[in-house]
């Protein structure tokens, strides 16, 4: 009686808002603090919640952090955090099968470990049963997780699977060498994937005692976001966590510190590759200390990839294909990483001295006043729009929770504001000092030059700095929305520009009055397009790298100014402007955008800086596993002859075609092809939608292509299938992949049947039959699953499947695939499948129309279409009423092994 009481109240709080008369806070539960519109809670076992109304979004998150990471962990046992984040899935007794469930309720869930911190999550639609679900599922498998043998057995080989793929990656090797190196006794010197070998030989039973000891309610922070009503949720939450006990247990305080650095270090990888990489790091104060905020800036002006000082030095010089920055902000002293790719027939020496010159010679080379503003306003810009979206900022508390305490998020951003050029001046020269640097190897010097200002901030020390802490103002909420497709249909309005161009509106208020957009503009047809190889391509994506009248660095730092988030891309046939701002910059950013399409400067030295990262990349994946499956597969589907503007090139036609361009080519390009004629447009959020008709007239209406633009036809292609092995010798980790065509588009009667099909055989959450068979059973892979694609516009359809493994478990999932397949074709789906996929879809979908990022897309696709949501609920009208007979039928009617092209790609010697 008690659940059925606690669900109908529920319904009833959601649907009508009530909650206020319900003020009185449960037994056991009392309120500690709240800062901008969250709010902290403390129950008498221990358990902090954090709660974070939006009534504008149609979604929950709940999410769970659990203060242990890898730091946490002692000799031979690296890695057992990370593996525990594994086994938590594997089910409770109450909660048996967990990525069904995640499935069932179309939830979007993760799991993640890093140094300090594990959290869990998932993202549903706000229903009053997905809610009750989610957060006994949260509290049961807090102390009730089965952490078993037999899991342990099947989950530590699809752990060291992912293990081996990583070894594949010439960052994740390199970052992990300099971390060890740079570390002597701390954890943080230990990646949080751990050692091979403690993987193998972990024993349960040592599993089993970390997961009792820090998998607490004293020992974790729940945070639910989104569509909930504050007094209601939290009596719910006690109803689920309130009985935990308190435990007896008292975990240790951590207490060992890395000593101050004495001198450079130096690590060397040696591994085959395909591109060269240097990679610098310093320590740095831990994320909570007042000097951090000054590292970020600093990081952001030495290390963003587009207009960082290492890119201008490095990449613009031709040193280096690409650069970067990362800082480590943890709960004790970090890291700053920089580092740069090289192509492997360049001097790496160079390189490695113009790095070191650029960052460890700032005192002669100060920072400016204008390189401190534009980096303040990146990242802020980031910050303010993280907290357009509940789902954000849910996952972002988790990085400062395991910092030490949630409300450092805003005191952090507080800090940057108040971030001066003396203070990144002053953070260069303390930090970016050659005794400070893991580069290189020891050297004996006479006059250390030590950063000995770092030192371990404690519990009382943060306290102190959070003592009496508000911040400010909440971020202004939006409206309470209603995702149905009645009510987008009934909300949104079609326009057309004076060239053709096609728009579509959806205004409503949002959480800081935020706006997003997409500009897609279709060009050209397959007369015009034969030849053009990668100039649409590199076209594209010279758009955004400066305008005739900014530079790529001016441009950037405008986005910034206005807190716009802007991409472009493109490929053959297409280019699209994405667009993510507030309401108050809209004007000034289409029109910023505007300046991007028309405008482009095609700068020589900008087009050989992306002809670089291109062939770089290119090179990386030569032996990539994964890339070879697929580019062989997509090769042989799809036998376009080469003039073809979707002729699948190989890696080495591609570079080819790369070092060939010219800026000649892509302005003329850009002269002949583009306009916005055939554009379809969509905004949604919080505009005026007269203002913005007015507005794209102005900056798009007149704007249109001397090349018409028809759009090329395809079809399912009519090829043998193949059955080929690649060799990719010395990687660790191996590929499997299969794919056939079939002549089916989106409106075909068995698409509905087809769509679910795959969800059942390899979609959804670790839950799918491949995934169950080949990660759950037979461990065998980290990552296996099937997709299904159709054309809107053409018969022709994709259907295929991937697995990634070991090489010499390359067989064994080749088999394991083949054999659910029949067992398809043999025996068919359950019921009991068919109803739990479509339930878990239709909840997806519904989270898709809520994120209005999402919809965005949709409804621009729908323009291009002319398609309403009417159309995608007749889609799901047809997901509701499909018969087992039907989803059998069309597996069998359009799938099979004879006409399924299998591509495997590993290191043979391994293999064999």
């Amino acid at each position: 009686m008690v659940l059925k009481f606690k669900k109908t109240f529920l319904a009833i709080a959601l649907a009508t808002g009530m909650g206020a008369s319900y003020a009185a806070l449960p037994e056991g539960i009392e309120k500690v603090t709240s800062v901008e519109g969250i709010t902290e809670y403390r129950l008498d076992n221990g358990l902090q919640v954090l709660l974070f109304p939006d009534p504008t979004q149609e979604t929950v998150t709940v999410n769970v952090t659990y203060h242990v990471g890898s730091k946490h962990e002692n000799y031979g046992e690296t890695g057992m955090a990370h593996l525990l984040e594994h086994l938590v899935f594997k089910g409770t007794p109450d909660h048996k099968d967990i990525p069904k469930e995640l499935t069932d309720h179309g939830a979007e869930p993760n799991g993640t470990t890093w140094y300090d911190r594990t959290n869990y999550f998932e993202t549903f639609s706000a229903t009053p049963e997905n809610i009750e679900w989610a957060l006994d599922l949260e509290a049961d498998r807090m102390i009730n997780s089965f952490i078993a043998k037999k899991d342990l057995d099947s989950e530590m080989t699809v752990v060291r699977n992912e293990l081996e793929n990583g070894e594949n990656s010439p960052f994740r090797v390199l970052l992990q060498r300099l971390m060890s190196t740079a570390y002597d006794w701390h954890n943080y010197g230990k990646s949080t994937i751990g050692a091979r070998s403690d993987l193998e030989n972990v024993d349960i039973t040592n599993l089993q005692a970390f997961y009792r000891k820090y998998y607490q309610p004293d020992n974790a922070t729940l945070i639910v976001s989104g569509k909930i009503d504050e007094d209601n949720i939290i009596n719910l939450i006690e109803d689920e966590f309130g009985d935990i006990p308190k435990p007896k247990r008292v975990i240790p305080e951590l207490y060992t510190e890395e000593p101050t650095q004495d001198g450079e270090r130096r690590v060397i990888v040696r591994r085959p590759g395909d591109v060269q990489m240097v990679g610098v790091l310093y320590k740095t104060p831990a994320g909570p200390s007042e000097q951090f905020a000054a590292v970020q800036v600093l990081n952001q002006i030495l290390g963003d990839s587009k207009t960082g000082r290492l890119h201008g030095e490095l990449v613009k010089n031709k040193l280096a294909a690409s650069t970067f920055g990362f800082p480590f902000q943890l709960g004790e002293p970090g890291a700053l990483l920089f580092g740069a790719q090289v192509a492997k027939d360049k001097d790496i020496e160079k390189t490695e001295a113009a790095l070191l010159r650029t960052l460890e010679d700032i005192k002669n080379n100060p920072i400016t006043e204008k390189e401190v503003k534009q980096a303040k306003a990146k990242i802020l810009k980031q910050v303010e729009l993280s907290f357009n979206s509940s789902q954000s900022i849910a996952l972002e508390l988790t990085e400062w929770i395991g910092m030490g305490d949630w409300r450092l998020l805003f005191l952090n951003r507080d800090r940057l504001e108040q971030v001066t050029v003396e203070d990144v001046q002053a953070a260069a020269e303390e930090y970016l000092v050659n005794d400070n640097r893991t580069l290189g190897l020891f050297l004996p010097e006479q006059k250390p030059d030590r950063a000995d200002s770092i030192v371990r901030l404690d519990d009382e020390e943060i306290d102190a700095m959070l003592e009496g802490y508000k911040g400010r103002k909440a971020v202004a909420q939006g409206e309470d929305f209603d995702p149905s497709h009645d009510n987008i249909d009934k909300r949104t309005a079609d326009a057309t520009l004076s060239n053709g161009a096609k728009v579509v509106y959806l205004p409503k208020k949002t959480r800081g009055e935020s706006v997003v957009a997409q500009i897609h503009l279709d060009l050209g047809n397959l007369k015009d397009l034969r030849n053009s190889g990668v100039i649409p391509s590199l076209t594209a994506g010279m758009l955004d790298r400066g305008t005739k009248e900014l530079s790529r660095e001016e441009l950037q730092a405008e986005f910034d100014r206005l807190k716009a988030n802007v991409s472009v891309s493109g490929g053959s046939t297409s280019v699209t402007a994405r667009i993510e701002t507030k309401k108050e910059n809209l004007d000034e950013v289409i029109h910023l955008v505007e300046d991007v399409l028309k405008n482009p400067r095609f700068s020589k030295e900008e087009l050989e800086v992306l002809k670089r990262e291109r062939i770089v990349s290119l090179e990386q994946q030569k032996q990539q596993p994964t890339t070879q499956v697929f580019l062989q597969l997509s090769r042989h589907l799809n036998p376009y002859d080469k003039s073809h503007p979707f002729y699948s090139m190989s890696i080495d036609e591609k570079i080819a075609e790369i070092e060939k361009a010219t800026p000649e080519q892509l302005k003329a390009f850009h002269k002949n092809f583009m306009g916005a004629q055939d554009a379809d447009i969509a905004l949604v959020g919080d505009f005026e939608q007269i203002e913005m008709q007015e507005l794209l007239e102005e900056t798009l209406g007149n704007w249109s292509s001397r090349v018409s633009f028809e759009r090329i036809k395809t079809s399912a292609s009519d090829v043998e299938s193949i059955n080929k092995f690649v060799n990719t010798p010395d990687k660790a980790g191996a590929a499997f992949g299969a794919m056939t065509q079939v002549a089916v588009s989106d409106s075909h009667p068995d698409y509905p049947a087809l769509v679910v099909a795959n969800q059942i055989f390899g979609g959804g959450f670790l839950n799918s039959r491949l995934a169950t068979r080949l990660r759950q059973k037979d461990g065998l892979s980290y990552g296996a699953g099937s997709f299904f694609n159709a054309s809107s516009y053409d018969d022709k359809a994709t259907f295929g499947a991937y697995a990634i493994c070991a090489p010499e478990n390359l067989a064994k999932v080749e088999q394991g695939y083949k054999e659910e397949f029949e067992k398809v074709i043999k025996d068919g789906f359950t019921q009991k499948e068919l109803d739990d996929a479509v339930k878990g879809m239709l909840q997806n979908r519904r989270i898709d129309r809520a994120k209005d990022n999402r919809l965005v897309g949709t409804l621009a696709g729908n323009l291009d279409l002319q398609r309403s949501m009417a159309w995608d609920k007749d889609f799901e009208q047809a997901l509701k009423s499909l018969t087992l007979d039907d989803v059998n039928g069309a597996f069998r009617r359009h799938f099979s092994l004879d006409k399924m092209s299998i591509i495997k790609a590993g290191d043979k010697t391994k293999t064999e």
